[in-house]
């Protein structure tokens, strides 16, 4: 067992981040050599190794008085002195980590002490790469050779022939299997456990390590997705080399700069059994909505019980998520191929609902993604023969998840049915929620008008859906008899596409609607809700007049001047500007996806890469999703885009083109699939705002201290000095 691992908020990770000293205002930095002012809720000191002050690493005070276990971590100035504000009154464990050091031993301690902390520096390289971030680990993997694709098959070089590009096998390496539902590299997963069994080789162990749990179909299916045989034995490879002694061969930095002004603010949640997929804290149109209120969670397969966190009171607990039809099946009955490692045989997961993501309205209203039925179940209005508008034009059968709004005024939740699938939701400007469905095979885009709801409960008039139709022939209007799905492109005629989005964000500059879309090498498609017209814009995948070359978005996000971000398993952060591009945007050419390359930018994430890659600048990294602080209730200025660094155990906030990195050090394994952010006192600068994210993963035991960890949300602050309060 090692000890606790590693380190919050801003390291440059292989010295490939950049900072940049924002503006905080007329804050001065604290005087040189002066001490540390404690008051009655802080703790401060001055934390000194065998060198004298470190600076740069993080002090860490942990309690567990309050009604849920609290942790607050800041990072030491250039003369090692820290100062932790805002604690509530309890006892505290304090203590340092640090890159290059091991866990200082902890000091127990009241509020408004002065407590000054040794380090401990790690007495090898092989302690201190224990609190190394996940990314640094998970690089050391051996990655196919650009030479072996195109694939040929059997007969051939062995490479199933659907992998045609190096840069394919990298998707399915990273965001598009394995790194969409966990962290790979941390150390639950660079080492076998050993409550697997005895087996020959480590290849026979990662197949069955797989096999294990409740996620087994889903794990098996993801490494099926590229060269099974051949990633396993790269996967067998690294852990018997990490087995053996061998080290990561980059190292992260230690936080610099604004990354020491960082503030993070961790809560336990939810249960040990359960994972969270996001939170939602406000309503984003406004984000003073709900100020001081409760967050919410949701809690996706692993149950039907919301969480909920008052992070004023430091207490938490659960609503029960509702469904409407009996018949709506359960998770609990997954098949599970092998027992987990952690669970054995027991079914910890059980959800009806699946709910996948929250969102706010301004009555603080919860809308959730939820199950409330069977996917067959559909109702007869969204079939063929109904009244409904879009049923009429384009009829459904079926589909996956639906919707819930819970009221925290009557303490309801209301099931409400939907024809289309859902999976990611944001509402515009006009109360109308918008949908992705998750799946880029899917045929249309669904919107559902609350205030529609609200006055009428009617849930056939409150909803609509229209197909993902390119202006082909260039007349500017969708037209009756388009080219379907599987018919080639007439220029006479518009196109039906399959763009299914896996993001949705309304733009408020003109009302559109974006996502991005899954595949290779993917991108982002606009919906123009008054023309009922798409527009797809494929990422620049080597592209002679772009200098970087990306693939395979996941989440994304939209500034309040309408531009797309969208975080690429390439490992990078890209920008879509449709204001920038010159030629047509509708036409034959708009069928394919290539119009307006100009209109991108990619920007590399902090961060190691594999070895031997050729076909991106990327790094190692692999973003889930990124989120755009259209209000700065940060403190890093209006219209930031910030991305999940989901091996890094960080959030990554582009500022001015460079990057601040804010790393969570304790406990390790944070990893982030959203955020938003709130302003709960608009005057009182930075101390009343900042942006909450879960912490989970979909095994809670791979957190660092193992089973019996929860999930967390986290709350990110950025102070003007390492010592304001």
């Amino acid at each position: 067992m090692h000890k606790s691992s590693l380190g919050i908020l801003a390291a440059s990770l292989l010295g490939t981040a950049m900072f940049f000293a924002a503006p905080m205002g007329a804050s001065a930095q604290p005087a040189a050599n002066a001490a540390v002012q404690v008051k009655a809720d802080e703790i401060g000191g001055v934390v000194t190794g065998t060198k004298g002050p470190e600076a740069g690493v993080w002090v860490i005070a942990e309690t567990r008085d309050l009604p849920t276990k609290y942790v607050k971590i800041v990072v030491t100035d250039d003369q090692g002195r820290y100062l932790i504000p805002g604690l509530p009154k309890a006892n505290y464990d304090v203590f340092v980590r640090g890159y290059g050091l091991i866990d200082s031993p902890r000091t127990k301690t009241a509020l408004g002490k002065t407590v000054n902390l040794k380090s401990v520096a790690a007495p090898t390289e092989a302690a201190a790469a224990q609190y190394y971030p996940a990314i640094y680990w998970y690089s050391m993997v051996k990655v196919p050779a650009a030479n072996l694709f195109p694939g040929t098959g059997a007969t051939g070089n062995g490479m199933p022939v659907s992998l045609k590009d190096q840069g394919m096998w990298l998707r399915y390496m990273k965001t598009d299997s394995c790194n969409s539902c966990h962290q790979i590299g941390d150390k639950a997963t660079r080492e076998l456990e050993p409550q697997l069994g005895h087996f020959e080789t480590s290849q026979a162990a990662w197949e069955r390590r797989l096999q294990s749990g409740q996620a087994s179909a889903l794990m098996m299916n993801g490494i099926g997705n590229f060269d099974t045989s051949r990633a396993l034995a790269n996967l067998a490879d690294w852990t018997d080399r990490v087995k053996k002694g061998e080290l990561p061969f980059a190292k992260p930095s230690r936080p610099t700069g604004m990354e020491r002004n960082v503030i993070v603010t961790e809560w336990d949640w939810s249960t040990p059994q359960t994972y969270l997929h996001d939170e939602i804290s406000t309503d984003r149109r406004n984000p003073t909505v709900n100020a001081h209120g409760l967050i919410y969670g949701s809690p996706e397969e692993s149950s039907d019980f919301i969480p909920w966190l008052d992070p004023v009171d430091n207490k938490s607990g659960l609503i029960k998520s509702e469904w409407r039809d009996p018949k709506t099946p359960t998770t609990k009955t997954s098949p599970q191929y092998a027992e987990s490692p952690y669970w054995g045989s027991e079914a910890v997961w059980d959800s009806h609902t699946v709910i996948h993501n929250p969102w706010m309205d301004d009555k603080g209203r919860l809308w959730l993604t939820a199950r409330i039925r069977p996917a067959n179940e559909e109702p007869a209005f969204c079939k063929a023969g109904s009244n409904n508008p879009s049923a009429r034009a384009f009829p459904l059968s079926r589909s996956g998840r639906q919707l819930e709004v819970y009221d925290p005024q009557t303490k309801k939740a209301t099931p409400i049915d939907l024809c289309f699938g859902t999976h990611h939701l944001q509402l515009d400007k006009n109360g109308v929620m918008w949908f992705s469905s998750g799946n880029s095979n899917d045929e249309v885009v669904g919107w559902f008008d609350t205030k529609k709801w609200d006055a009428t409960h009617d849930e056939s008039a409150s909803q609509g859906w229209a197909p993902f139709v390119v202006d082909t022939n260039a007349n500017g209007k969708l037209d009756d008899g388009y080219a379907g799905l599987k018919d080639p492109v007439d220029p006479k005629k518009d196109k039906h596409v399959q763009v299914g989005f896996y993001g949705a964000s309304p733009s408020p500059a003109d009302g559109t609607v974006w996502g991005s879309y899954l595949g290779f090498p993917g991108g982002v498609a606009r919906f123009d809700p008054k023309t009922k017209l798409t527009e797809f814009y494929e990422v620049p995948y080597k592209d002679p007049k772009n200098p970087h070359s990306g693939f395979s978005p996941r989440g994304m996000d939209i500034d309040s001047n309408g531009v797309v971000w969208a975080a690429l398993a390439s490992g990078h952060m890209a920008s879509f500007d449709r204001r920038l591009c010159k030629g047509p945007l509708n036409g034959p050419v708009a069928a394919t996806g290539k119009a307006c390359p100009e209109g991108w930018k990619l920007y590399t994430i902090p961060g190691p890469q594999f070895r031997g890659i050729q076909v991106t600048d990327g790094s190692a990294e692999a973003p889930y999703y990124d989120w755009v602080d259209q209000f700065d209730t940060l403190g890093l200025g209006k219209n930031v885009p910030i991305a999940t660094g989901n091996e890094s155990d960080a959030l990554f906030a582009l500022v001015d083109a460079k990057w601040v990195t804010m790393r969570v050090p304790y406990p390790m394994g944070y990893f982030a699939k959203g955020m938003d952010g709130r302003i709960d006192d608009a005057s009182a600068g930075w101390k009343g705002k900042g942006i909450f994210s879960t912490y989970s993963d979909r095994s809670a035991a791979h957190i660092e201290g193992g089973k019996g960890q929860t999930s967390k949300v986290v709350h990110f602050q950025v102070r003007p000095n390492p010592l304001a309060d």
